[in-house]
């Protein structure tokens, strides 16, 4: 009798301990539980250790920390009609553990889904310079288009970010050319500007030996002494006007003195 006693007992620890994992479950600190009893929502169950009665309740854990989507390229045409392959990363993470179970089946494969046809849409809405110049905006339209539609399945999204413009080949050469045109457009302008400045500076320093004639003689000196520094240079000088009639009115006073 004691012998079939003890046997019981040890068959019914045997089961309490074969059914424990069943009973007592762990929601760890970056997980929360949704406990359903006889198929409808219960409550969710923060970290820490809890009690599931099998058959009657049932816990599914939700993972909320940050998660990470590399969105598929997708081929997409812009306000302008060129054809450009976008590739994008989608950040986001559970707000709410029920809901992300209860209003949609899959939330990673529907949130990465909308991310990307919602990419395809706003792409449409800008010239392909925007697209390259501002692809933060771009961005952060796609975003807040993504959310509205996630935030009722318990979805936050954090950042939606655009990796790579990626366009064809011929448009490619074709922006190199304009880029080229642009930069000889430029160089034209600020050359154009310095010669105007240089045609300036030229026209009152003409104006400034004009009224003082002294200036042109320390201006012809100083040009001599700089081109006698080098002794190869073979120098052609030519006399100013004012010397030639200062030495044809010394020759004239000599000459009339000999008479």
């Amino acid at each position: 009798m004691e012998f079939f006693l003890l046997f019981c007992i040890g068959g019914l620890g045997f089961i309490m301990i074969s059914f424990l994992p069943l009973v007592i479950r762990q929601v760890n600190q970056y997980e929360r539980g949704v406990l359903f009893m006889l198929g409808r929502y219960q409550r969710t169950l923060e970290p820490g250790i809890h009690v599931v009665v099998p058959i009657i309740q049932r816990m599914m854990k939700v993972d909320i920390r940050t998660k990470t989507v590399d969105l598929q390229d997708q081929e997409a045409i812009t306000k302008d009609n060129v054809s450009t392959r976008i590739s994008a990363v989608l950040y986001y993470k559970i707000s709410e553990a029920s809901k992300s179970i209860i209003e949609v089946e899959d939330y990673a494969w529907a949130s990465s889904q909308l991310a990307e046809t919602t990419m395809r849409t706003i792409v449409g809405e800008f010239d392909l310079d925007e697209l390259l110049a501002h692809r933060d905006k771009v961005a952060s339209k796609i975003e807040q288009i993504v959310e509205k539609t996630t935030a009722a399945w318990g979805v936050e999204v954090q950042a939606v970010e655009l990796k790579d413009v990626i366009l064809p080949e011929n448009m490619k050469r074709t922006i190199a050319k304009q880029a080229e045109a642009e930069r000889e457009k430029r160089a034209t302008i600020i050359n154009s500007e310095g010669e105007m400045i240089a045609a300036k500076n030229l026209s009152k320093a003409a104006e400034t030996m004009a009224n003082h004639p002294g200036a042109l003689h320390l201006r012809t000196l100083n040009s001599i002494n700089d081109i006698s520094s080098d002794q190869s240079n073979t120098v052609v000088f030519a006399v100013p006007l004012e010397a030639l009639r200062a030495l044809e009115g010394i020759g004239k006073t000599l000459g009339g003195g000999k008479k």
